[in-house]
């Protein structure tokens, strides 16, 4: 059977307009680390650089010799661990697009090994040159503890779901760990008009 994570893994990729707590256990990886203005022509050597890999990863099947455990599934969705880089001239409520550090990501399948990891990134240098390969990582990460929401609308628009997050935190004795927060694209700002991108929220939490 195909594994298509809208359908088959909403506790962690549709979990709603309103927020939730979950515990998101491990997952493996490509992932890529930047900063910047997510707006800048540079990010989307980013995006571009992982989207390669993800599809190299899902078309391995045609090989030769396909990855051992291979199974049909759809590609993951982009995800964005963003942070603030300089700390010092962070304004509660605004959002200053060039003072951000990320590490974007997406998720691979559990058949991809470390070693076949490797080697999907020799191929695309082949295939799909791009500067940015050589900083990619592939590993696990396991988030724990969160509470997560779909912010509907606007990414200049999220301070406004993250208040209610952490006023859901409050009311259920959850305190949020840091200002680094996690997001799952849903939408393609390309082809969706910004009032109606849907964007998962996420961030970790401890009980008081």
């Amino acid at each position: 059977m195909k594994n298509e994570w809208r359908k088959h893994e909403k506790e962690y990729y549709i979990p709603g307009k309103n927020p939730v707590y979950t515990d998101i256990p491990e997952f493996k990886f490509f992932s890529v680390k930047g900063t910047g203005n997510p707006n800048s022509d540079h990010f989307k050597r980013y995006i571009e650089v992982l989207y390669s890999l993800a599809y190299a990863v899902k078309m391995s099947y045609k090989w030769e010799n396909p990855p051992s455990g291979y199974c049909e599934y759809t590609v993951y969705p982009l995800e964005g661990v963003w942070d603030i880089a300089d700390k010092s001239k962070y304004v509660e409520g605004v959002i200053d697009k060039d003072n951000l550090v990320f590490n974007l990501m997406i998720r691979q399948p559990d058949f991809l090994t470390d070693k076949l990891a490797m080697e999907i990134i020799e191929k695309v240098k082949v295939k799909k040159p791009n500067e940015l390969l050589d900083s990619v990582s592939f590993g696990k990460e396991a988030e724990g503890p969160c509470i997560q929401m779909v912010h509907s609308g606007s990414y200049d628009n999220e301070p406004e779901s993250f208040k209610r997050m952490e006023s859901f935190g409050y009311d259920n004795n959850m305190k949020r760990l840091s200002k680094t927060h996690r997001e799952i694209y849903l939408s393609d700002p390309r082809k969706v008009d910004s009032s109606k991108l849907k964007t998962v929220l996420r961030y970790k939490i401890k009980n008081y």
